[in-house]
């Protein structure tokens, strides 16, 4: 029986992994570890019972008491704090599934390495923020990494049996995001409620707006260059509404190798949590008469600053990617506060990302993971700094 443990239990990409394990034979097939979440420890709580997990972390200590009484008399234990979830990544398992939303997954990942697991990683700003050091743990400890995001499982799975030095460039798909029709001069009067309004995919509030603004595909196309270890000018992106093919591999005699599925993130989990085998889906089966088209589109540089900026960070390398997710965060933080308006979002993080290169240096910088975890408050401190005056200047 595979032991699993799940971060970030209680998120989308978490729900939709628990609702695999159920849909296998739940507490009959795995034997779940650790499920960890935020503050909705009813949720996490349910979880536990229902896949009988040895531990329930949640990551604010004052939500303990809550997630105790929820599992009161099931024999699950329940803890909280940073120091809990990385006890919880200590914990043995064989697969283990990185859904903590931002740089908050990166020490649990890390230390689940060390155990030479399987890392399904969902966490893509892990690979953003710190990806020579990640791919190399689990190099150190004989650790396998499986990309749970759709694209990059989608690219994971064209790869399969051929050669790395064949390709000649990959191509990522993106929907465009709720906005992604507005005329341009319309952006920057776009409200959260309307970055939401995703037309395909069915994802938690911070990952939709970012790819309504593009920061999602800016951030995959770092990941896409950590990950597989091609070069930056061998990756490209286009826009493909209908979301149907989730990436491409070409190759150097010019085939291509796409991916298609539904617009349903359970390909990917189930793809990384059944691998190398393939398992029954509860996904959509595609019709492809029904389907009548598939378009695609460049993606337009006005539209969207943050490919732009992905360019220049991956020139840049070193803590570069660290400092770019950490002002993406704090830029999206004041955006969702309405402190700042959706088309300020990629100025605040040019702005930091300007600010750290005169000061810090960011490609020449040290880099161990103390080194990015600094890194990463030392950019978010700056990113408020520039939100905040860029706030001011709107207001006056």
């Amino acid at each position: 029986m595979r032991r699993i443990s799940i971060f970030g239990a209680t998120g989308s990409i978490g729900e939709q992994t628990v609702d695999l394990m159920l849909h296998h034979g739940g507490a009959e097939t795995f034997r779940t570890v650790a499920l960890t979440g935020g503050r909705n420890v009813a949720r996490l709580a349910e979880m536990a019972r229902a896949l009988r997990a040895e531990v329930a972390v949640t990551a604010f200590d004052d939500c303990l008491p809550a997630l105790r009484a929820a599992l009161a008399g099931s024999g699950i234990e329940a803890a909280a704090g940073e120091v809990a979830l990385l006890e919880a990544a200590d914990r043995p398992a064989d697969w283990i599934m990185s859904a903590i939303v931002g740089a908050a997954g990166l020490a649990p990942g890390f230390h689940a390495l060390r155990h030479g697991t399987t890392l399904a990683l969902a966490n893509k700003e892990s690979l953003v923020t710190a990806g020579p050091l990640l791919m190399a743990e689990a190099a150190r400890h004989g650790a396998r990494i499986l990309p749970v995001d759709s694209e990059h499982s989608a690219i994971f799975q064209a790869l399969v049996g051929e050669d790395l030095a064949a390709v000649e460039r990959i191509v990522l798909t993106a929907s465009g995001g709720a906005l992604r029709d507005w005329p341009l001069e319309r952006l920057a009067r776009a409200t959260v409620a309307e970055a939401l309004a995703h037309p395909n995919w069915s994802m938690g509030q911070r990952i939709t707006i970012d790819s309504a603004s593009m920061f999602n595909k800016a951030l995959e196309v770092i990941e896409t260059r950590e990950y597989f270890g091609v070069a930056p000018e061998q990756i490209e992106v286009i826009i493909h509404p209908e979301s149907i093919i989730h990436s491409m591999v070409g190759y150097r005699d010019g085939a291509m190798m796409a991916h298609l599925g539904a617009a349903d993130m359970r390909h990917a989990i189930g793809y990384a949590l059944n691998w190398p085998e393939r398992a029954d889906l509860p996904v959509a089966r595609l019709d492809f008469a029904a389907l009548a088209q598939l378009t695609f589109r460049a993606p337009e540089d006005a539209r969207y600053p943050a490919l732009r900026l992905a360019r220049e960070v991956m020139a840049t390398r070193g803590l570069a990617g660290a400092a770019f997710n950490a002002a993406k965060e704090i830029a999206l933080d004041h955006f969702i506060g309405a402190r700042i308006g959706f088309a300020d979002m990629a100025g605040v993080v040019e702005d930091t990302l300007a600010a750290l290169s005169r000061r810090n240096g960011l490609g020449n910088a040290p880099m161990g993971l103390e080194d990015v975890l600094s890194m990463d408050r030392i950019a978010r401190a700056e990113a408020e700094t520039c939100a905040l005056a860029l706030a001011a200047r709107r207001a006056g």
